[in-house]
């Protein structure tokens, strides 16, 4: 079978969006919860309707409005009406839409990964809507990936502006999700086992879409149902790894923190009058296998690999992904490799940094490898100024590097840093617009800046929120038997 570059790139957006709808939040939330006539089944528990007071619903995170759209179509008119059912999720902005019972709060504006007074705000609201429940009470809770930004709650001696300081010096200098949420925990009233002691139900019931490989239920949001298993000792630690006093973090964060690991008794250890019960319903492996699924039902030999824990460097990754599409080719037949996780990005400084995000900064840097080994041409040194041209004089190797293949990078929640977009792709119709601009990848990559350089190509992934979020999911394809014969895109 021979599959031109527009197939193959078809085939790849299709493989991915297989993916991401595998973890669509509402139907996952449906598939755990459910209404039998007078018994309510949530995570495994079946519990008598004529045993539950009210249902309280609460949550944050990207995918919090879908998730509670599913809670409402699972629990139906009558349970809504019945239980007085009620609730307070904190989503981004433009996820934000009417409901029946549950209020959905806009907590940061779409793209801005940070917490906000906004948020604050409906943090507020949701301590004290649990903080009123009764032993009678069954509160269900809603927590997906984002949810640390999105519900921000500081403890008293800390500013918002402190904590975001923290959270952006973190973020540049490279700390990973366990690292910043370590800090995060520290200088909350809700994260770490917070939203848990607050409550007053007799019963909190925690559904969960993970975005953190391996699904340690503690850095998921920052575990605000879960007893925090870092001490204040680990926060202090962390912030000194990233010589946070020299970025000049406020000392009121460093004084909280001494005061906090002075003590002996963890926050993570006071009562909590609850019973709770956290569930996984959606995480990076469901949607790995699904594309996977999706890949060998399009004809592909197929493997994949769902990451169980960090990555690391999204430039080195994408290197690893770029040969491991030159091998696919070269072994003939036609061939996918689905993959999944989360890599880090090293930032440049602000003022030479440009517009990206992970799954950008990964396709980039494949590209700029196949380019590079394709000509001879070495990429400079990231210190040195971007130059423009470095394809001109052996654009056509560079073009023939990219042929048979196609490799995608999108994060499954729609938003890839403080982009409009979910990752990127290229194939060999994306090299023919590179060397027609005159684009070198280098420059582009040096400055953390590939969305300009995807932009004009036409490669970027544009899907808008999807309302979920496990992960970021590649699709590698290659095809030996690829015709060079592909009709050019206007």
């Amino acid at each position: 079978m021979t599959r031109s570059t527009e197939q193959l790139r078809a085939d790849a957006l299709a493989i991915w969006q297989a993916g991401v709808a595998a973890v669509r939040s509402d139907v996952l939330v449906q598939n755990h919860l459910r209404i039998d006539d007078d018994r309510l089944t949530v995570a495994d528990q079946t519990l008598a309707l004529d045993r539950i007071g009210r249902i309280a619903v609460v949550g944050c995170g990207k995918a919090g409005a879908g998730m509670a759209a599913g809670v409402e179509a699972a629990l139906g008119e009558r349970v809504l009406d019945e239980k007085r059912v009620t609730g307070w999720v904190n989503v981004p902005d433009d996820c934000v839409r009417s409901l029946r019972r549950i209020h959905l709060h806009g907590a940061r504006p779409p793209g801005v990964n940070e917490p906000t007074e906004a948020g604050v705000e409906g943090a507020r609201h949701i301590l004290e809507l649990v903080g009123g429940l009764s032993a009678e009470d069954l509160c269900i809770c809603l927590i997906s990936g984002g949810g640390s930004a999105l519900l921000p709650a500081p403890v008293e001696t800390i500013r918002l502006e402190d904590k975001l300081a923290v959270t952006r010096h973190l973020s540049g200098a490279g700390a990973n999700i366990q690292q910043l949420n370590t800090v995060r925990k520290h200088l909350s009233r809700i994260k770490g086992g917070g939203l848990a002691r607050h409550c007053r139900a007799g019963q909190l019931i925690v559904l969960i879409i993970s975005d953190v490989l391996g699904d340690p239920l503690d850095v998921i949001a920052s575990g605000p149902t879960v007893p925090d298993s870092s001490t204040p000792a680990d926060a202090l630690a962390v912030l000194e790894q990233f010589d946070a006093r020299r970025a000049g973090i406020s000392d009121a964060v460093f004084r909280h923190l001494h005061e906090a690991a002075g003590q002996s008794v963890r926050s993570g250890s006071d009562p909590v009058a609850a019973r709770v019960t956290n569930c996984i319903i959606g995480n990076n492996a469901t949607a790995v296998h699904a594309a996977a699924c999706e890949a060998a039902r399009l004809g592909y030999e197929t493997r994949c690999d769902a990451a169980a824990q960090l990555e690391g460097d999204a430039e080195t990754l994408g290197l690893q992904l770029a040969e491991a599409a030159v091998a696919m080719r070269k072994a003939g037949g036609e061939a996918c490799l689905v993959s999944g996780g989360e890599p880090t990005v090293r930032l440049v400084p602000s003022d030479r940094r440009g517009l990206g995000g992970r799954n950008q900064q990964l396709v980039l840097a494949a590209l700029e490898h196949l380019v590079s080994a394709a000509t001879g041409w070495q990429p400079v040194l990231r210190e040195q100024q971007p130059v423009r041209g470095d394809l001109s004089q052996q654009a056509s190797q560079s073009v023939q590097a990219c042929e048979g293949m196609v490799l995608l990078s999108g994060g499954t929640d729609g938003e890839d840093g403080p982009t409009d977009a979910a990752g990127a792709w290229f194939d060999q119709l994306v090299a023919e617009r590179m060397r027609d601009a005159d684009l070198a990848p280098g420059s582009f990559l040096r400055r953390n800046d590939a969305y300009h350089f995807f932009e004009p190509l036409g490669a970027l992934i544009r899907t808008g929120p999807t309302h979920t979020n496990v992960c970021d999911l590649r699709v590698v394809l290659a095809s030996s038997g690829h015709s060079t014969q592909n009709s050019r895109e206007s």
